[in-house]
């Protein structure tokens, strides 16, 4: 059976690694960890790991989230501080743990006890972006208490669709048939502290069941929460529709939500035979992904369909 990547624009930085793991006949799970790793180091994707944005406090807070398609088993973590890899410190509370979620404190204490890659994830760039951010929107006298201010009013200038939603996300079916999907990420820019969106969460960010495919979403993860989405997808399908009806349906799930905040969403799927289908809607721009199929000679970058609110 010929195995497929399919994953979002931001991930090109590692997809030869997983290309070249899926063809040495590496497991589902291992091709994502494996190609996202990369992804999660390099300072200039800036909505996921180091260099990623800050939230409102000028902190760095990663999450990620992993499942297994055969199992449905999953692993995931939320504000995690200080730590360079959320994607392995996920793999491993869904092999070490019998939880699936940690979040802040107790998800850095998991990671110090397995001994996860710790690191500054905060870089000089990211920190002058976030100070320009207050000096553009908060008076003087408000910073120089910063930040024993309250933040709710300033948490809700951050809702911008540019920075508002980043992700890196992975669907893989490997060799073998098996299915897997993986999600990292900072979150959107300077959040409110502890925010958490849909990334980690299991059936709104990603999923993975073998028996009918598998979907991720990038965007704004406030939206595919209320929806369900990456769920909905994979049940659409398990109902008989092919993964671009699935998706077409999802979408339309989603304008079915009270919109207060400008932002979009972008679908990523593939079906139970690996055959993908990608969709955007409320970018306002052109969205790219990468996918690589057995027989190709290179990953390709491909536009992702579009859709209107």
């Amino acid at each position: 059976m010929p195995g497929i990547i399919l994953a979002n624009s931001a991930a090109g930085v590692g997809m030869r690694a997983a290309v070249k793991a899926l063809q040495s006949g590496r497991h589902a799970l291992d091709v994502v960890e494996t190609g996202i790793r990369p992804v999660e180091l390099d300072p200039t994707v800036r909505s996921v790991g180091v260099g990623g944005w800050p939230n409102l406090l000028g902190q760095v807070e990663l999450d990620g989230s992993i499942m297994d398609g055969r199992t449905l088993r999953t692993g995931a973590v939320g504000a995690l501080q200080g730590y360079l890899h959320p994607i392995s410190v996920a793999r491993q509370v869904m092999e070490r743990l019998p939880h699936v979620f940690l979040v802040g404190e107790g998800a850095a204490r998991f990671a110090a006890e397995i001994g996860a890659e710790a690191g500054p994830t905060l870089t000089a760039e990211a920190q002058q972006e976030w100070k320009a951010w207050l000096a553009k929107h908060v008076p003087d006298e408000a910073r120089a208490h910063w930040p024993h201010e309250g933040l709710i009013e300033w948490a809700r200038l951050t809702a911008d669709p540019e920075t508002a939603g980043g992700t890196t996300t992975w669907l893989v079916k490997d060799a073998a048939g098996e299915l897997a999907a993986g999600v990292s990420t900072c979150g959107w820019a300077f959040k409110y502290p502890g925010r958490l969106g849909d990334s980690p969460v299991i059936g709104a960010g990603s999923y993975a069941d073998v028996r009918y495919g598998a979907a991720a979403c990038t965007g704004m993860g406030e939206l595919t929460i209320r929806a369900g989405t990456a769920r909905a997808v994979v049940l659409y399908m398990k109902m008989g529709m092919s993964v671009e009806e699935a998706c077409r349906e999802a979408v339309g799930d989603l304008r079915a939500l009270t919109r207060l905040w400008r932002g979009g969403v972008t679908l990523h799927a593939i079906d139970a035979q690996g055959r993908p289908h990608v969709v955007s809607i409320g970018r306002g721009h052109t969205v790219k992904y990468w996918i690589w199929t057995a027989g190709m000679v290179a990953p390709e970058e491909r536009a992702a369909a579009i859709e209107l609110w």
